[in-house]
């Protein structure tokens, strides 16, 4: 489910946040600068994107998913009823939880978006007008549905060492609003949430 407050800035094709700079923003940012300047509008892009990389990789080089996971998170089984799984969900205090096998390997993720899905609706509010037409009933047999059913799979996934260019691009595979932080044999090892990473990323652009 898309959140307008959660989007992440426009990348360049390195997947570092980035400016579209225009012909006319280069222009007149060139009448700024005394002298003479015998540079094109595409050489100055071209610098610009250099410093640009260079820049993000010297404020956020050393982000790593695993100083910002959340540790402690206790997963699903592919076997839980989806009426469990939604308690467990509404327990962590979260809006999704990763599924994993009996060794521990993240196989999936079960959002709120899940159980939309699964009831037909395509928002809360459409599935809040239907219930109340409905006298409060839903046509779901969710207490006889396992989570293996409902889950979206296969999980987009990064690794503890995974950095910011990492994670920006892993993000933008979905629309979701946490993500699993995997070892490298799949095993979990805990959650990242779309607003720590931004919040990280606007700590490190204002440093």
């Amino acid at each position: 489910m898309n959140d307008p407050t959660t989007q992440l800035p426009d990348v360049d094709h390195d997947g570092i946040p980035s400016i579209d700079l225009s012909d006319e923003d280069i222009l007149d940012a060139m009448q700024h600068i005394p002298g003479y300047l015998d540079i094109t509008t595409g050489d100055f892009r071209e610098v610009y994107e250099f410093a640009h990389r260079h820049a993000a990789d010297r404020l956020l080089g050393g982000l790593r998913a695993a100083r910002l996971m959340r540790t402690g998170v206790e997963p699903l089984p592919p076997g839980m009823m989806l009426d469990a799984a939604a308690r467990k969900i509404v327990e962590s205090g979260g809006k999704s939880l990763p599924v994993v096998d009996e060794d521990g390997r993240v196989i999936g993720v079960l959002t709120e978006t899940d159980f939309l899905r699964r009831l037909n609706a395509g928002t809360f509010l459409e599935l809040l007008l239907r219930m109340v037409a409905d006298s409060c009933e839903v046509s779901h047999r969710c207490h006889e549905t396992p989570v293996r059913e409902a889950m979206t799979a296969p999980a987009v996934t990064v690794r503890p060492q995974a950095g910011f260019r990492q994670i920006i691009a892993a993000f933008r595979r979905h629309t979701g609003r946490s993500m699993p932080v995997v070892d490298d044999d799949g095993r979990l090892a805990g959650m990242l949430l779309r607003k720590d990473f931004l919040e990280a990323l606007d700590r490190g652009a204002h440093r």
